[in-house]
């Protein structure tokens, strides 16, 4: 069985092509547009969803040809249904449930955040259930017990700004550029961790959930305070003191999370998940704390149709509904732990 994947959920276009059979990619392409908003800092939905119009089809041509395959040899089209933008996701569930019906095949909706969950599968043959799932990325910071394929709960999530979405606007702060993640990684390898000691919000509380808004002001009271221009040398320290502190954040949650549950299996998705200095710190506290820590490949972290196309796969392996009709429904708003098998 061939599922062909389409992700448009934000701002990257991705498609892909899993086959059941060899239980593997046959291929999968990917457009960003990061060019088309780092002029604004920051996605622009309208902008987001008229460039899923002009790349998704062209990248579907390509995906083909890279496979060698015919449309008409696809078994089943699986979408992005929700979260996230809706002009995004409408451009998406058009354009899967017209190829569906072009070729009179089924099609399925997928949970965005499921599909990030799922990710790490397709390249850790020894990942099982049940096990501890953080997710970072520019819309969503949670900590997630994933007991089995559709079976998860939300313990804690961020109560402001998402952890990526920080990382764009302190980036912004420093006139780093975007996205900021990789720019503040980069930097912060020339910063020195004790000039700069930003606060760890909610650190020590009693609950999984997250806080950042406390930390972006503290680093822009510190740029102010400057006043000045500020030099390579400066935005390298304050870059080094804003990693470290979320760091802190991020490794400390998921620790207390492990111990709450008696889970000994991580898994850390999203496009901060291909964090370097945030993997090095969760591989150093493993040996401490004894457990096992899953990533996905760096190039499924961000956004991409293979884990959408992978998670239809396991949907339809575990019996989910196939949507025959083509009347097509978004989920703009749609909570992880809504979701049914």
């Amino acid at each position: 069985m061939i599922i062909l994947g389409i992700e448009s959920s934000c701002d990257d276009s991705g498609l892909a092509l899993y086959d059941t059979h060899i239980k593997n990619l046959r291929s999968h392409v990917i457009c960003s547009q990061n060019l088309v908003h780092k002029k604004y800092g920051g996605v622009v939905p309208e902008l987001a969803a008229r460039t899923h119009i002009q790349t998704i089809i062209p990248l579907l041509k390509k995906l083909l040809k890279n496979s060698n395959l015919e449309l008409n040899k696809i078994d089943i089209i699986a979408y992005t249904k929700g979260p996230g933008l809706s002009g995004s996701l409408l451009v998406g569930a058009s354009i899967a449930c017209s190829i569906a019906l072009s070729i009179n095949k089924p099609v399925i909706g997928i949970h965005h955040l499921e599909g990030h969950l799922l990710s790490p599968f397709l390249s850790n043959n020894s990942l099982t259930f049940p096990f501890i799932a953080l997710l970072v990325s520019g819309g969503h910071t949670q900590l997630i017990k994933v007991n089995s394929m559709g079976n998860y709960f939300l313990l804690g999530e961020t109560l402001d700004d998402a952890a990526g979405e920080t990382f764009d606007k302190i980036a912004k702060m420093l006139d780093l550029g975007y996205p900021g993640g990789p720019k503040i990684s980069l930097i912060s390898e020339f910063g020195d961790p004790n000039i700069y000691k930003f606060p760890r919000p909610m650190l020590y509380t009693n609950d999984f959930n997250f806080s950042f808004s406390g930390l972006k002001t503290s680093v822009l009271n510190v740029i102010k305070n400057i006043k000045l221009d500020l030099l390579k040398q400066e935005k390298a320290n304050i870059a080094r003191g804003f990693l470290d502190a979320i760091i802190d954040v991020l490794t400390s949650k998921c620790i207390a999370a492990l111990k709450n549950t008696g889970f000994n299996k991580l898994v850390v998705v999203g496009g901060v998940g291909a964090n370097k200095q945030l993997r090095k710190k969760l591989n150093i506290l493993k040996k401490k704390y004894n457990y096992t820590v899953f990533y996905p490949k760096k190039e499924f972290c961000t956004d991409n149709g293979a884990m959408i196309a992978f998670a239809g796969a396991m949907r339809i392996e575990n019996n989910s509904n196939l949507e025959l009709n083509y009347e097509f429904n978004i989920k703009p708003q749609w909570k992880i732990n809504q979701i049914k098998i």
